[in-house]
């Protein structure tokens, strides 16, 4: 899911995330107002204020491909598809608190717990899953299946396993 559908609004809402260009103070206002005017991205707004808004870490975290993405199989049939990647860590999230102190303490603590998870053989996994809808079904979608502040019903579009994800090595060098 994502904040707004309209990509013509994508540079507003980065600017929302940039410090005020008159006084270069961080200003909570242009993020609250930009959201309140745009209903779409209440679905976002609840996910990342909610329980799941600060993982406890990547290895904890599931990951989402926002956009329907179009893949052809060896027959030449095209389907559109959602990708799903659900951590086998299991879910876990920091307190506001824990969060606030890491923060100024230790900015790079997700990165550094991944990357020590993976150098001592800890190798964090998730499983890929995927949504397939043919392209009769969206033609005739009640919902716009394009539309990012969207998600598929698991009831209409359930969860196909695919295989998995695992990191087990760290870079060497990232240049």
């Amino acid at each position: 899911i994502f904040f707004i559908r309209d990509p013509t609004l994508f540079p507003s809402f980065i600017h929302t995330q940039k410090r005020n260009p008159e006084t270069h103070l961080k200003d909570t206002d242009m993020f609250w107002d930009f959201l309140t005017l745009r209903p779409e991205s209440m679905h976002q707004v609840l996910y990342l204020f909610g329980d799941r808004g600060i993982p406890d870490g990547y290895r904890f975290m599931n990951g989402y491909g926002s956009h329907t993405f179009k893949l052809v199989n060896a027959q030449g049939v095209a389907h559109w598809v959602k990708f799903h990647y659900k951590t086998n860590q299991g879910i876990k999230n920091l307190s506001v608190d824990k969060a606030a102190e890491l923060a100024s303490s230790d900015p790079d603590y997700a990165i550094r717990d991944l990357y020590n998870a993976i150098a001592k053989g800890d190798c964090p996994s998730w499983s890929f899953y995927i949504q397939i809808m043919t392209m009769a079904q969206a033609e005739n979608c009640k919902f716009n299946p394009f539309d990012l502040t969207k998600v598929w019903p698991h009831s209409d579009y359930p969860l196909i396993p695919v295989g998995r994800l695992v990191l087990d090595r760290n870079p060497k060098n990232y240049f």
